[in-house]
This record gives C-alpha cells, sequence and structure tokens, in this order.
C-alpha cells in the first residue's frame, strides 16, 4: 500500500462515515483511519436514529447524497413520526435501529464505495508544513500508533469522545473513550500548541439490562407506525426489512430517588470529580433528582437494541452512580424488580475545540487543510455529528480540488443552522439541535429536503442520477397535482357533501384549492366526493402517499412559506455584504467593548453572521454598516 491519500478521515463514527463517503464519492482518493473496523458506525449511547430536529437532519443528510437515512431504514426495528399534533415544520422523523446490523450495513457501504481505503490503527498525531510570514500551518498528513505515516491534502478529525476520554461511574475512573476501548492521546495536545483553543465536555449513558428479566406486563407498550414515511428519499420499502418492535415506558417512583439520594455523595457530578459540563437537555437521573426535587416519578423508555439480543436500553436513566446504587434503584421500579444488567450507566469527560475557530466549512482558521467535526466541535448527537461529518467531507474534497467551499445557509438546512450556531456562537455546553434553534422552520420541514439539497448534491457529484431523478419525478407530480387544485371548479352544488363532511358551506363557487385551504379538509376526505379528484391521485403511479401529504403542505401553509421566504431573503442579502479579512476591531471605537472583543475573536466573514454574534448588538452593526459605506 501507498499511504498517499487526498482525504485523510480520523474516526469512523457517525460523523467519520458521513465524511468518507461524500469525499470518496466526489473523487477524492480517501482514507478512513478507525481504532476497530467491528464499531463503524457505533451507536455509542441509545439505539435510535432522529427525533426533534435530529431527523430533519437525517433526512437532510440523505436529500444531499448521504447514507445515514439508507443505513436507518435498513436497520429499522420501530419507526415513528413525532410532533403530529404539531405543524408540519414539527413534524420529526425518529426510528429504533438493530445496533449490530446498523454497523454492518455501514461497513458495506464504506467497503464497496470507490476511492475509499480503511486502515484500523489510531492516529496519534499530525505532520505539519510551517508557515511563514501571514501563512498558516498547513497540515500534511498523520502519524499512526502502529508507526505509519499517511501522506495527506486534507484531513477530516472526527474523534468523537476518545481524545484524552476519561469514564466516571461513582469514585472509579477509567481512561477510554467508550467502555472498554482506549483513549486517544497526544492530538489535543499537539493542537493546542498550535493555537487552537480546547476544554473539556461530559456526556453519559444509562444501564443496559437483560430483556429476560424485565416484566413487562408492568410496563406501557409503545408500538411504532407501518405507513410510508420513513428517513430516506429513495423509494424502496426498506423501512420494514426487519421485525418490528415495541418500546416499552415505565416510570421511577418515590422509592427509587430515596436509593439515588443515598448515592449523591459519591456522585461524580457532586463530588467535585467532573468539572466539565454536560448536555443540558439530556441530563442524568441524579441531576433531575437535584433539580427537580419536588416532581415525585421520572418518565423511563425500555428500547430494544435488535432482534437478536436481549439489551434493553434504559432512556432517562443516564447515570455515573457507583453501580450498587444504580442496580438497587432499578430495583425499586416494579417491571425491573428481577433486573439483571449488562452493564452500569457511566460518564465520560473529553476534550473539543473552539468551533469560534472553524470557518462555515469546518476547516480550521489556525491550521489549514485541517477540517474538524463531530463532538471535537462541541456538540452532541449522531445526527448532528453526521450532518457535520457530511460537510467536512464535502468541503474536504472540494478543498483538493481548489474550488470554492460548500456552506449551507440558515435558510436552506437545518445542517446550516448548526455550522453557523457553532463557528459564530461558540458553546459552553453540549451543543444539541432543535427547531426552536431554526428561525425559518416552515422552510425547513422534512417532507421536502429533498426539493432544498438534491439539486445541491448532484451539482457536486455527490447525489446520483437516479436520486436526481426520483426528486424531479416528485417536484413535477406535486406541481401537476397543484396545478388540477388551483383549476378545477367545485360547484354550489357541493353544499350537501360539505354538510356531510361537517364543514361550512359555499356561498358561492370556488376552485379546490380553496377547499383544500381549510384545516379539517383533505384530499383523503374530498376524493370520495369528487370522482375527478380520485382519478387524478390514483394516476400518481409512483411514491402517491408521500407526494399527495407533501402537496397538501404546501397549500395549507402557503401563506406562512411565503412569508418566511420573504424574511429569509431579506436577511440573505446581508450576506453578500462582505468584511474585510484585515479589519481592526479594536481600532473601531464607535463600536462597544464587548462588540470589538467578539468580532476579532470570531472574525465574522459578513455583515448577517456578525449579528448573530452574542453580544454585537443592532447598532454595532449599524455602524460596521455606515463604515462599509452601506
Amino acid at each position: 500500500m501507498k499511504f498517499r491519500y487526498d482525504v485523510v478521515v480520523i474516526g469512523g463514527g457517525h460523523a467519520g462515515c458521513e465524511a468518507a463517503h461524500a469525499a470518496a464519492r466526489m473523487g477524492a482518493k480517501t482514507c478512513l483511519i478507525t481504532m476497530d473496523m467491528n464499531k463503524i458506525g457505533q451507536m455509542s449511547c441509545n439505539p435510535a436514529v432522529g427525533g426533534i430536529a435530529k431527523g430533519q437532519i437525517v433526512r437532510e443528510i440523505d436529500a444531499l447524497g448521504g447514507k445515514m437515512g439508507e443505513v436507518t431504514d435498513h436497520t429499522s426495528i420501530q419507526f415513528r413520526m413525532l410532533n403530529r399534533s404539531k405543524g408540519p415544520a414539527m413534524w420529526s422523523p425518529r426510528s429504533q435501529t438493530d445496533r449490530g446490523k446498523f454497523i454492518w450495513a455501514w461497513r458495506k457501504i464504506l467497503e464497496n464505495t470507490p476511492n475509499l481505503s480503511i486502515w484500523q490503527d489510531t492516529a496519534n498525531s499530525f505532520i505539519f508544513a510551517n508557515g511563514g510570514g501571514e501563512e498558516l500551518p498547513k497540515i500534511t498528513g498523520v502519524k499512526t500508533q502502529l508507526g505509519v505515516e499517511f501522506e495527506a491534502k486534507t484531513v477530516v478529525l472526527t474523534a468523537g469522545t476518545f481524545l484524552n476520554g476519561l469514564m466516571h461511574i461513582g469514585r472509579t475512573m477509567i481512561q477510554g473513550g467508550r467502555i472498554s476501548e482506549p483513549a486517544s492521546y497526544g492530538i489535543s495536545d499537539q493542537l493546542k500548541k498550535m493555537g487552537i483553543r480546547t476544554a473539556r465536555m461530559k456526556t453519559g449513558t444509562p444501564v443496559r439490562i437483560d430483556g429476560r428479566t424485565i416484566d413487562f406486563s408492568k410496563a406501557e407498550c409503545q408500538n411504532g407506525e407501518t405507513d410510508f414515511h420513513k428517513f430516506s428519499f429513495l423509494d424502496y420499502e426498506a423501512h420494514h426489512d426487519l421485525p418490528q418492535m415495541s418500546c416499552w415506558t415505565i416510570q421511577t417512583n418515590e422509592a427509587v430517588h430515596e436509593v439515588l439520594r443515598r448515592g449523591l455523595p459519591d456522585s461524580p457530578l457532586y463530588n467535585g470529580q467532573i468539572q466539565s459540563i454536560g448536555p443540558r437537555y439530556c441530563p442524568s437521573i441524579e441531576t433531575k433528582l437535584v433539580t427537580f426535587p419536588d416532581k415525585d416519578h421520572h418518565l423511563l423508555f425500555l428500547e430494544p437494541e435488535g432482534n437478536d439480543t436481549q439489551e434493553y436500553y434504559l432512556n432517562g436513566f443516564s447515570s455515573s452512580l457507583p453501580i450498587e446504587i444504580q442496580y438497587e434503584a432499578l430495583r425499586k421500579i416494579p417491571a425491573l424488580e428481577h433486573a439483571e444488567i449488562y452493564r452500569p450507566g457511566y460518564a465520560i469527560e473529553y476534550d473539543f475545540f473552539d468551533p469560534t475557530q472553524l470557518t462555515h466549512s469546518l476547516e480550521s482558521k489556525v491550521i489549514e487543510n485541517l477540517f474538524l467535526a463531530g463532538q471535537v466541535n462541541g456538540t452532541t448527537g449522531y445526527e448532528e455529528a453526521a450532518g457535520q461529518g457530511l460537510v467536512a467531507g464535502i468541503n474536504a474534497a472540494i478543498r483538493v480540488r481548489g474550488e470554492d467551499p460548500f456552506i449551507l445557509g440558515r435558510d436552506e438546512a437545518y445542517i446550516g443552522v448548526l455550522i453557523d450556531d457553532l463557528v459564530t456562537k461558540g458553546v459552553d455546553e453540549p451543543y444539541r439541535m432543535f427547531t426552536s434553534r431554526a428561525e425559518y422552520r416552515i422552510l425547513l420541514r422534512q417532507d421536502d429536503a429533498d426539493m432544498r439539497l438534491t439539486p445541491k448534491g448532484y451539482a457536486m457529484g455527490l447525489a446520483d442520477q437516479y436520486r436526481y431523478d426520483l426528486m424531479i419525478s416528485k417536484k413535477e407530480s406535486i406541481e401537476k397535482l397543484l396545478e388540477f387544485c388551483r383549476s378545477f371548479h367545485v360547484k354550489l352544488s357541493f353544499n350537501d357533501s360539505l354538510s356531510q363532511i361537517g364543514s361550512s358551506t359555499l356561498k358561492e363557487g370556488c376552485k379546490l384549492i380553496s377547499l383544500l385551504e381549510r384545516p379539517e379538509l383533505s384530499f383523503q376526505i374530498l376524493k370520495d366526493f369528487i370522482p375527478e379528484l380520485n382519478d387524478a391521485l390514483e394516476s400518481i403511479s409512483n411514491r402517491r402517499e408521500e407526494i399527495i401529504e407533501a402537496t397538501e403542505i404546501r397549500i395549507k401553509y402557503a401563506g406562512y412559506i411565503e412569508r418566511e421566504r420573504i424574511i429569509a431573503d431579506k436577511i440573505s442579502r446581508l450576506e453578500k455584504v462582505r468584511l474585510p479579512k484585515d479589519i481592526d476591531y479594536n481600532m473601531l471605537s464607535q463600536l462597544t467593548i464587548e462588540a470589538r472583543q467578539k468580532l476579532s475573536r470570531i472574525r465574522p466573514v459578513n455583515i448577517a453572521q456578525a449579528s448573530r454574534i452574542p453580544g454585537v448588538s443592532p447598532a454595532d452593526i449599524n455602524i460596521l454598516l455606515v463604515l462599509l459605506g452601506r
């Protein structure tokens, strides 16, 4: 083997898999370096993909030509669309997956991707060409534990929780990046010396339970859905490949809480052992007790790990308390009175790098040709990592070509919101995506991610012709159905049917689209009363349910979509007002001191990004516009 590559990706987690696949698909000679090929795409925490806003990210990854959606559909053991009681901007797909099959589905993809090699080893240092004068240091390669040196034009670092990883179970501390897996040393210290700011974060995971010892008669069953919804926009029926399984809900009680409180003096979170900050929106069970002392129960979810295992994940019971405390507390829950566990929950501390030192392409501002993605940027979650990995892999390949970087706007994708938040605002706790973080939620719905992003993926060579043709076919079908609704005239004689349906009658004839704007009416209801509509729906030969749903959303929310588009276009004008790279903000006395400090540290590329920096006020933005002659 000749260890010379265009792109070297370090880490085989969700970010690394997407980065390596994307770079190779775009024609870059790529190598993925991973500690263990049997842990590629490993789900370190819960065996699920998607959820609130996370599901939208997965659909965006798929629309661009990434693989997380396909892998999830092929290995799904339960699928649900969350937030159905709210508007479609909030609908979020989520899937339980078979953890073991998820790994092997990813391996099958990666091992059969042209231009992609895999090397099982641990990267422990980088090779640099020193910059001189105004030039930045340039990364030129990677060294590994086995003594192999890789030449690389670009490097993507996706090391997850492995950089100086330290696990905590009670007062026991174990070095490692994941239970029973070694940590990675050397890289953080080297990058810190090069000027990259680093700090520590903490995350955790719950106990794993032997399903044979769970009394499911004392738990409430939570079944999945079996309609047309899935993650990938490709038109296969992959979401029914595997036998579907149920999740179960149970609750803690005061007896459980009493045991847990007894263990707090030995909790690493409260005895000073852990100094770093954990995820606010995924707290440990002991944090819940301290934060909500008056609450007498907390909801927990028993999630199956796969078809061929008895292992269950106890969602909501993340903990780093001593093993005996975790075990005793579990057995105070009626469904778990006789439970046996495979392993306890634990917390892990790890190094991350200040994401404000990255550009929107996820390339380092400090070291040329180095890209960072995933938890090393201060995020938490498989989906957030995968979205970053995809963008980093794309841009690493583009960098080799010498072309302009690929950047997603906040009005184009949740991935764009995620990256802009990271590089503009930074993080002081593990970043998790929510729909509330996106100001253009109605434009970023899960149902139209392919319309938004597949043309971009196709133009780059990431999305293939088949995917692009499917998107075009869907778009044409939606437009055809919309045109039918705009042109079909409903006469006053239809009032009898409207009365039967329970909708208000017409005072004059109208177009069908006007009826569909009513919240209580739908294609499904009206087709039984309008034969021409039923014929139009039946004429859709492929992906009928998906097209009908997308069309109905377009009709019912047309006013909101148009209004949000106008607002987004106004804001996008500020993206075109570039800020000089060499501007010295400290010399601009008209700005507040905080604004000068923040602008000097983050170095925004345009006025729009500057306006999103915490501490930079509208008055500061007006001053910048005046100084730029705008």
